[in-house]
C-alpha cells in the first residue's frame, strides 16, 4: 500500500520499503519516516560565517553535520556527491541525537554554539533534526538550519520553536527556473516568511550565468525581501561548475559584484560570495 509523504510539496506516494524522490524517505510498515536517520555523511566545526551566516553569532563555530540526499534537481548542486546519491551509494556512520549533542557540548571550548544541519538537504531527514534540535536547545545550544525552503507549513511550524537560524537558498526569482529545479517560488518563498517570523533569517542566492543574473531579476529578488525585512541579509554568490554544468563558466565575479550593488538599493546587508 502506498502512503503520501507530506514534509514537501512533492507529496510522494510511497510504496512500502520504497523511497521518495528525495531518495531519503521511506515507507515502513505504512508509516512514513527519514530513510537516512543518523547516518552522516559529513561532519566539520565550522566557522558560522561558512554556513553562510554573517550577522549571527560572528567569530564563532558550529558543529556541521550532513546526510544524503535533496528534493530538488539543481543541474548546478556544487554538494552532488552527497545531495544526489541515495544511501547505498556512499560511505556513512550512523549515530544518535544523544551522541551529537555530547560532542557539540564537547567542543564548546572551541567556541562552538551548537548543531548546523546542512551540506544536502536537512529537511528531508525531519526526524532527525526535530529530535537534536530538540536536545540542544535543552543544553541552551543553537541550532541552525541550512536549506533550499521546500518544506510544507506545517512540519516547518513545528520545527520552528526548536531553530534559532536559518540560511534560506532563495535559487531565483522565477517561477520557470524554479521548475526546472523540481520546485516552486511560492513554497520558498512562503518559507522565507514563516521562519522570519521567529527565527534570524538570512538568504543564499547562487548567481548561475545565463539562468538568474539579470538585473531586472535581482531587482525584484530584493525589493521582496525588503518588504519582509530590509535587514535580512542577503549573500549573492559565485557559481562554479560542478555535476551537470562542469562545461560551464564560472560567474564573472564583476557580475557578482554589480548584482550586489543593485540588491544594496533596497537590502542593508548584501554580502559577495566565492569572489
Amino acid at each position: 500500500m502506498k502512503v503520501r509523504c507530506n514534509i514537501c510539496p512533492h507529496h510522494c506516494n510511497i510504496e512500502e520499503g520504497h523511497i521518495g524522490l528525495c531518495r531519503a524517505r521511506t515507507n515502513r510498515e505504512g508509516q512514513i519516516t527519514s530513510e537516512n536517520y543518523g547516518k552522516l555523511t559529513a561532519l566539520a566545526l565550522d566557522p558560522i560565517e561558512k554556513k553562510p551566516l554573517a550577522h549571527f553569532y560572528p567569530g564563532s563555530r558550529i558543529l556541521s553535520i550532513g546526510s544524503y540526499g535533496c528534493n530538488l534537481k539543481c543541474s548546478f548542486c556544487q554538494n552532488s556527491d552527497i545531495s544526489m546519491v541515495g544511501g547505498d551509494e556512499i560511505g556513512i556512520q550512523e549515530t544518535t541525537a544523544e551522541e551529537m549533542v555530547q560532542k557539540a557540548l564537547l567542543l564548546q571550548n572551541r567556541r562552538n554554539i551548537g548543531i548546523a544541519y546542512t551540506y544536502n538537504e536537512p529537511l528531508i531527514g525531519y526526524e532527525f533534526v526535530r529530535d537534536c534540535a530538540m536536545l540542544v536547545k535543552e543544553k541552551g545550544m543553537r541550532n541552525v538550519v541550512v536549506t533550499n525552503g521546500y518544506i510544507c507549513e506545517e512540519p516547518l511550524k513545528q520545527l520552528l520553536p526548536f531553530i534559532d537560524a536559518f540560511n534560506i537558498d532563495l535559487k531565483c526569482f522565477t517561477e520557470h527556473y524554479y521548475h526546472e529545479l523540481g520546485g516552486d517560488l511560492e513554497t520558498v518563498k512562503r518559507t522565507i516568511e514563516i521562519a522570519a517570523e521567529q527565527s534570524h533569517v538570512e538568504i543564499t542566492t547562487l548567481i548561475v550565468p545565463g539562468k538568474n543574473d539579470t538585473n531586472e531579476e535581482m531587482e525584484k529578488l530584493s525589493e521582496w525581501l525588503s518588504m519582509i525585512s530590509p535587514e535580512i541579509p542577503l549573500h549573492i554568490s559565485r557559481f562554479f561548475p560542478r555535476w551537470q554544468m562542469q562545461d560551464c563558466e564560472a560567474t564573472p565575479v564583476e557580475r557578482v559584484y554589480q548584482l550586489a550593488k543593485l540588491a544594496r538599493n533596497k537590502l542593508l546587508h548584501v554580502h559577495e560570495g566565492n569572489c
